[in-house]
């Protein structure tokens, strides 16, 4: 656990079980997730998280750039390993839900969106790092609406404007008497609540994980005095637990992002919602 104060602000490392100074346990919270400016500029405030996410663009670009830059018909073992990630989303998200013809084009997209989200999730089990950004919730709305636009732009393009209004409202004659309120509550669920949805889905896993990492990582220091050793056992085992699901579980939400937003297009290419 990092002791920058600017994220755990109410932590102290003298503060233990049953010692002299009968602390309580400092539980994080909010403050978990402020960080004070490394920089100002005109203003402008750069703080670590923004550092994180700004190297983890950095990272995937290089990567790739990297890897495909100088692509060989035998493939290095960087290229190697770019062309399965490449490849894991281009045939398990993209072409399983757009088809390969329709999928082609968006699958460029769909792979930095997937590798970006990764990324940005994994820092929370990095030495130093130890945040992962998309809890922050600014981060997964601009995902989301870029997302939310491209669906937005492709209905237009491919439906026209009384198409589009159709595909976001389920317009269905057979649906009958019903038909007015279905078309209001996918409207509503369609043009307002998708977008919050695919965001907030995204940032309450990792607003959660960070949370339960932080209170295991706090509560093995904090428990370790005296005949509460044990118990700080207990509770260094669950932060060991909690990263290893973690890790599962970034990757997971990275994988449900882009399938989403997979789905969203198709919803948009389809000729009926």
């Amino acid at each position: 656990m990092s002791a920058d104060q600017t994220q755990l602000a109410s932590f102290s490392w003298d503060c233990r079980i049953l010692s002299d100074n009968g602390c309580g346990f400092p539980a994080p919270g909010l403050h978990s997730f402020l960080f004070k400016p490394i920089a100002t500029v005109g203003g402008f405030e750069f703080n670590k998280v923004m550092l994180l996410a700004l190297i983890t663009t950095v990272l995937v670009i290089g990567f790739f750039w990297a890897a495909f830059g100088k692509a060989k018909v035998v493939p290095g073992k960087l290229q190697m390993i770019g062309e399965a990630g490449y490849d894991f989303v281009r045939r398990g998200i993209v072409y399983e839900t757009l088809g390969k013809r329709e999928g082609e084009k968006y699958v460029p997209l769909m792979v930095s969106l997937f590798f970006f989200i990764w990324i940005m999730n994994i820092w929370s089990v990095i030495p130093l790092a130890q945040f992962p950004v998309s809890s922050i919730i600014a981060y997964p709305m601009v995902l989301a609406a870029i997302v939310y636009i491209t669906w937005v732009a492709l209905t237009f393009k491919r439906h026209g404007f009384i198409g589009f209004f159709k595909n976001v409202t389920g317009y269905d004659k057979s649906l009958g008497a019903v038909l007015p309120l279905v078309m209001v509550i996918e409207f509503f669920s369609n043009l307002l609540v998708r977008p919050f949805t695919h965001a907030v889905r995204l940032f309450a896993n990792m607003f959660a994980g960070h949370l339960m990492l932080v209170m295991f990582t706090v509560a093995s220091w904090y428990l370790l005095n005296g005949v509460m050793i044990p118990a700080a056992g207990v509770s260094f085992v669950m932060t060991v637990v909690m990263i290893l699901f973690e890790l599962f579980v970034q990757a997971v939400q990275a994988y449900v992002f882009v399938l989403l937003a997979c789905s969203y297009i198709q919803g948009a290419l389809a000729e009926h919602h």
